[in-house]
Formats: C-alpha cells, structure tokens, sequence
C-alpha cells in the first residue's frame, strides 16, 4: 500500500504506465485535437494580446484620442475601450468554453478512447 501511495504522489493519480504515450500522441486524433485547439488559441490570443496593448499604446501615445467625449459628458474613448477588455475578455472565455464543449472535448474523448484501445490490444490498433 506505501508503494501505490508512493507511486501516486511522484508520478499522479492519472498515470498509467501501460499506456503507450507517444503512440497515443503520434495517433490522428490526437494530432487533429492539438490542430483544432492550436487554430483557435494562437489567433484568439493574437487578437487579446493586439487589442491590450492596443489601448496601452493609444493611452500613451494618443493621449487627445483617449480624453474625446464619446456619446455623453464624462464618458471618454478611453473608458469606453478600458471597459471594452472586460467584454472582450468575457467573450473570448465564453467562446472558448463553447468550442471545448462541441469540439475539443469529443475529439480529446476520442483521443482516449483509441489510447486506452491499443493498451488493451497490446499496442496495436
């Protein structure tokens, strides 16, 4: 029981020595998984990282810009693009989730399923 124990804190409660982890990573789901997340991360990245330090810039180097009243009194571009990164950054979440949901959940599923399949097969699919 001390081994098992022992085994689980070095090594995770997940770790499953029989399974060929490279075999699984070389398989087409998986690779399709890693190239559906990967299209969808690096661009949506991109773009948070261009509108951040977008407004970062336009705050120093447009300072003018940023200070014209925009629809009322008080209500300045620069506010207005401020609390545009909450929104942007809810959306880009709430997206994401919605993508994992209906794409990268099912294709990790099926990344599992064919890992755990040629474990029980002895490595052969």
């Amino acid at each position: 029981m001390a081994t098992t124990e022992a085994t689980r804190t070095t090594t995770g409660s997940d770790h499953h020595p029989e399974i060929d982890w490279e075999a699984a990573e070389r398989s087409p789901e998986f690779r399709e998984l890693i190239r559906k997340k990967r299209s969808f991360v690096v661009p949506a990245t991109v773009f948070f990282l261009a509108w951040y330090f977008g407004f970062v810039i336009l705050a120093g180097y447009a300072p003018d810009f940023m200070g014209r009243e925009f629809l009322t009194d008080g209500l300045t571009v620069g506010y207005v693009l401020a609390l545009s990164q909450f929104v942007m950054t809810w959306a880009l979440g709430a997206w994401y989730l919605r993508k994992a949901d209906r794409e990268f959940d099912p294709l990790a599923e099926r990344a599992a399923q064919v890992a755990l399949r040629r474990r029980d097969n002895g490595g052969t699919s």
